[in-house]
């Protein structure tokens, strides 16, 4: 059997095997908000991988940054969350909620005309975001103010308390791809002089506060964090080595005594600097080899066997297949992909992608 079918234990999960599914927006869910029975359908047939890290999740409505993307902060949508949470745990399957506040990454007309909010009030250049009218540039964001922080922080908390009473397993904090948190850790997007900004201590301080302050009221072994040194992309950018080698060794520095479930980060597993991070956190690390468009079973085996890895973060072809453990398992065809139903829509390309028990009964 290849290292990816042996099980894991991470945070307080016993996983039947070493790769789960990564977070995917789908940009489906219903009014204001609120996961619907057609989201529980999609996440329930692919409750076989183990554990998934759902799709961002906004804590807050200023932290909506997409079209038809779910929160955690009304009563509605956290009724929603429990029909996902209940069709998963029916499959014998784990789920966490990815806590994504985009920050400055969106558009006031997703948000219902709300300012957006950042470390510092400056746009996220060459981003463009698909509203009801079209693709419009990202806004301008207003600085947070520094007695605003605390406020903030409490979002995150109430949203991973709402997943809990949800009956999800847990949050993972999105710390990468230049959103909020990242926003604070990146020195491109936070050119603060308070507390919050200026040295790699301080601009990792807002996300180490975030964290602290989740594990301590649903339980670090419930939280994840998912992190992208460098991956310098919604214009977060960390150009330079020795600075992002600080800031990050910072973060997971303080990270480390929290007990986190995970450590997720988005990169190439073998570099210095994703090795060095997974020594620093001392826990489970969860690969996400994003560097790829496709992750084959061959793929999550060749990071296993050199010991880069604790699990392995698979996101496209659990979109196309439901059933993915079974077909790798058995060296079954794989369905394909089609990337024109990624995002919006109905049920096409999101629920009907065909089991390998139904292709096989025609």
């Amino acid at each position: 059997m290849s290292l990816a079918f042996t099980p894991v234990t991470i945070g307080e999960w016993q996983l039947p095997q070493r790769f789960v599914m990564a977070p995917l927006t789908r940009s489906r869910v219903g009014a204001g908000g609120a996961p619907t029975a057609l989201n529980a359908t999609y996440y329930g047939q692919r409750a076989s991988a183990g554990l998934i890290i759902s799709e961002g999740v906004q804590p807050s409505a200023v932290g909506q940054g997409y079209l038809w993307t779910p929160g955690l902060h009304t009563p509605e949508q956290v009724a929603g969350w429990r029909l996902v949470a209940n069709a998963v745990h029916a499959g014998g399957g784990r789920i966490v909620a990815q806590l994504m506040h985009v920050g400055r990454v969106g558009h006031a007309d997703n948000r219902g005309g709300l300012e957006g909010v950042a470390p510092s009030a400056i746009a996220a250049k060459g981003v463009e975001i698909v509203t009801a009218a079209g693709k419009q540039p990202a806004g301008m964001p207003r600085a947070l103010d520094s007695d605003e922080i605390p406020t903030l922080v409490g979002e995150f908390v109430r949203a991973a308390e709402n997943a809990v009473a949800a009956g999800l397993d847990g949050v993972e904090l999105h710390a990468a791809n230049g959103y909020l948190l990242h926003q604070f850790l990146a020195p491109s997007s936070n050119q603060r002089t308070d507390a919050y900004g200026g040295s790699p201590a301080a601009r990792a301080r807002f996300v180490i506060e975030v964290a602290s302050a989740v594990a301590s009221a649903i339980g670090a072994q419930r939280v994840g964090i998912r992190i992208s040194p460098a991956h310098n992309v919604h214009d977060a950018l960390e150009l330079d080595p020795a600075d992002t080698a600080a800031t990050y060794a910072v973060l997971v520095d303080a990270l480390a005594p929290l007990g986190l479930a995970y450590l997720s980060i988005l990169g190439d597993p073998a570099s210095g600097l994703v090795q060095d991070l997974r020594r620093r956190f001392g826990g489970s690390l969860i690969v996400n080899s994003g560097f790829r468009s496709r992750t084959s079973l061959d793929d999550v085996n060749a990071i296993l066997e050199r010991g880069l890895g604790d699990a392995v973060a698979v996101g496209r072809e659990f979109i196309a297949n439901p059933d993915l453990v079974e077909r790798w398992r058995l060296g079954a065809e794989l369905n394909e992909p089609d990337p024109t139903t990624f995002y919006g829509g109905g049920a096409e390309g999101y629920i009907d992608y065909p089991s390998l028990e139904s292709a096989t009964s025609r």
